[in-house]
């Protein structure tokens, strides 16, 4: 896993206070882009789907105008 990629959302001011994540077909990985040689998460793929899922839904809940 060695391409990490931060947020669309993380602007040039913004682009150090964010997660970056690198994955495989089986496996994401997660670290804070502050702190770049610290520890890692990692997270099965269909978890880390099913979470970004989640939050997508909560953000525009169905019904929702």
């Amino acid at each position: 896993m060695d391409i990490w990629r931060k947020s669309s959302y993380s602007g040039e001011r913004d682009g150090d206070n964010c997660v970056e994540i690198a994955g495989t077909p089986a496996q994401v990985a997660v670290r804070d882009s502050k702190a770049r040689d610290r520890a890692t998460l990692t997270f099965p793929a269909a978890a880390f789907a099913a979470f970004v899922e989640g939050l997508k839904e909560s953000a525009h809940p169905p019904g929702a105008a």
